[in-house]
């Protein structure tokens, strides 16, 4: 695993934009950077693929163990209410994409250590599947990558396809300004369009409640199917989650309200019960007195990167800032990060039902926050 420093190619900011890609830069410089990129051996690249796997495979042990505990699923921040859509979900075995990315810390040496696993409305898609992959076929086009993450999504729609009635699904994201919610979301609704199924459209505050009590769009068509890029933990404490429960499960819901189980940091503590010394986990407990050593504190509930603190020598070294509860924390011991140069990478590994699926890199200080830089990488031998 190594850093090269490379010459951004002279009309980079068009070509990405022509994939979509039109949040790769703001005031303080760009999101996407090829002005580097990380290579891999292929024995690295396997490592990672076999980490993403085993790791997948621990969530799903911890998944059983956590559906079946009531103080386990309110520390995982499920509001009581929902206890009983989240373990119905999870029982039956609902449709899902079941995709979502691994973020790993690793500088090549040993094994790559989980950090947090983000599921319910993963980011950095478009860059990781499509962007890399075309800067990849015109900087380096005798070299290979780790991506099949566009691939392997059309197959598994057309594996849940059977199961969506009609075979129609919309697709609903919240507005934000720098629009990429809503490419990311037009991208996987045009993964949904190649995989033959018929797709809607509509931003999250359109979707309404009929005189029944049944889930609509903004035209009264009853939603049977419903992609949304927008995090379950925040609408089950809304008074609409609290209102469509009695309706959820008329609704399949892409991804499942179980996939509040694994889109928390608490589930790292249990993973951490369950598989104690595993190699691609770092201790993590509830009590910073069971941490030996420097440890990082994360909210149960916090999304990129915000109100986290690094602790060495018992000091906070660095504090990310952000809106989220600190009321309950998770310890998770500090993985040395190594500085290649321009930061300390994470390595953003993408499953798609289990399977190792893609490879997106960003680069930030020590916390990876949502100002971190996307870097590309390639597979050289």
């Amino acid at each position: 695993m190594q850093r090269s420093t490379l010459t951004p190619r002279a009309n980079w900011q068009a070509a990405v934009e022509e994939y979509g890609l039109i949040w790769h830069s703001d005031a303080d410089g760009p999101y996407w950077d090829e002005s580097g990129c990380y290579v891999f051996s292929m024995a690295e690249i396997e490592m990672i693929e076999e980490a993403t796997e085993e790791v997948h495979r621990l969530y799903r042990a911890a998944g059983a163990r956590i559906v079946g505990d009531e103080r386990l699923l309110s520390l995982c921040g499920i509001p009581t209410s929902y206890h009983e859509a989240v373990r119905s979900a999870w029982q039956r075995q609902v449709p899902a994409l079941d995709y979502g990315r691994f973020d790993f810390a690793w500088d090549g040496t040993g094994a790559p250590k989980l950090l947090e696993f983000n599921c319910d409305t993963p980011t950095s898609m478009l860059e990781t599947a499509i962007v890399q992959w075309y800067w990849k076929e015109e900087v380096f086009p005798q070299a290979d990558q780790l991506n099949s993450l566009h691939e392997q999504l059309i197959a598994r729609w057309q594996a849940i396809a059977p199961a969506l009635p009609g075979g129609r699904v919309w697709f609903t994201h919240f507005g934000d300004a720098a629009h990429e919610d809503t490419i990311t979301t037009t991208y996987m609704r045009d993964l949904a369009g190649q995989a033959g199924l018929e797709t809607r459209a509509m931003l999250i505050d359109q979707i309404g409640i009929d005189a029944q009590g049944r889930i609509v769009d903004q035209d009264d068509y009853l939603i049977s199917a419903l992609f949304k890029l927008y995090p379950w933990e925040w609408l089950a404490v809304e008074d609409f989650g609290e209102k469509i429960l009695p309706r959820l499960a008329e609704t399949i819901w892409l991804e499942p309200v179980w996939k509040m189980l694994w889109s928390n940091k608490a589930v790292l503590t249990v993973l951490w019960d369950l598989f104690p010394g595993h190699p691609n986990l770092l201790p993590a407990s509830f009590d910073p007195g069971k941490m030996a050593g420097d440890y990082v504190t994360k909210p149960v509930l916090a999304r990129e990167g915000a109100n986290i603190e690094v602790v060495s020598g018992g000091k906070v070294i660095v504090r990310s800032e952000g809106g989220y509860s600190r009321n309950r924390l998770v310890y998770q011991q500090r993985y040395p990060l190594r500085d290649f140069g321009r930061g300390y990478p994470v390595l953003g590994s993408w499953t798609v039902a289990g399977s190792a699926a893609g490879l997106g890199i960003r680069e930030d200080g020590l916390i990876t926050g949502n100002r971190a830089r996307f870097i590309p990488h390639i597979i050289e031998d």
